[in-house]
């Protein structure tokens, strides 16, 4: 009898250590189902002072279903206000930084707002601040593609490269403007980046544009430096590219050797001085 109770003792012991087990490995295997997100803006130069946009939430659909989506973060993260011409020579704005169910990632949307405005120029060269006025239609969703399957414990970067050039539209001689935001979206996995730094001798060059060609000289994209000479482009194919600067005051320079980029690599152009004229 005593056998026999020692006996049922230990399967009783041994049932729960499985149990506990089992409700570990459960645990385990729920953690392993997410995946992290991250969205950088970044911003394509373009010929404004100040280019101020509202994002009033930022949602990510998992499906084709236009009931499927979801916002990234909480209410109170919103809005975000950014100026997007201080998104240059390396300077990003971590729009997302979250975990989420690993899985398909068809596409997100950007949600903005109203109250945007454009700061220019005047014929005398004054400042001075214009509505950058906004469709209902971008308002109630800017969808951008992903079609991207997650794994898990995985963490996945993504570019968001806005065109400021492209999406804003004069209306005429009206001296009204429209957002029509073009933005592209880049894995930073699958690209590669180069910085460099642009001088006159001993002097950094501020606002000199940087222009990215393929090697068959089709434009690519473009950049501008800081207050320091430097400048970051992101988002780039793996491959091979020249560089090209035209600047008011200075010989046009071309990069003397093609510049390789591989993906995940930050590659250095080094110093480029540019030549008075």
């Amino acid at each position: 009898m005593n056998n026999r109770k020692q006996w049922f003792g230990l399967l009783l012991i041994l049932g729960l250590m499985i149990s506990c087990q089992d409700d570990n490995d459960n645990q385990s295997y729920g953690e392993e189902l997410n995946s992290r997100i991250q969205l950088k803006l970044v911003d394509a130069p373009g010929d404004y002072l100040e280019v101020n946009v509202i994002i009033n939430d930022i949602k990510y659909n998992s499906s084709e279903d236009e009931g499927g989506w979801i916002s990234f973060g909480e209410p109170e993260d919103y809005p975000i206000g950014v100026d997007l011409t201080e998104l240059i020579a390396g300077n990003s704005l971590l729009l997302v930084d979250e975990v989420i169910p690993s899985g398909e990632l068809k596409q997100i949307r950007l949600i903005l707002g109203e109250g945007n405005t454009l700061v220019i120029e005047d014929e005398n060269a004054n400042p001075y601040t214009v509505p950058l006025n906004t469709p209902s239609a971008q308002q109630s969703g800017l969808k951008l593609k992903l079609d991207t399957f997650l794994e898990p414990n995985f963490t996945y970067v993504y570019i968001l490269d806005w065109d400021v050039n492209e999406s804003i539209v004069e209306a005429g001689n009206s001296g009204n403007y429209n957002l029509h935001p073009v933005i592209n979206v880049i894995a930073q996995v699958n690209s590669g980046s180069i910085s460099g730094i642009v001088m006159d001798d001993l002097t950094p060059i501020p606002d000199a544009v940087i222009e990215v060609f393929a090697i068959n000289d089709e434009y690519v994209t473009s950049t501008i430096t800081n207050d320091l000479g430097e400048f970051l482009i992101n988002g780039l194919v793996e491959g091979e590219y020249i560089l090209k600067i035209v600047e008011i005051g200075y010989v046009p320079y071309v990069s003397p050797i093609l510049i390789n980029v591989a993906n995940g690599v930050i590659s250095d152009a080094g110093t480029i001085i540019l030549t008075p004229l």
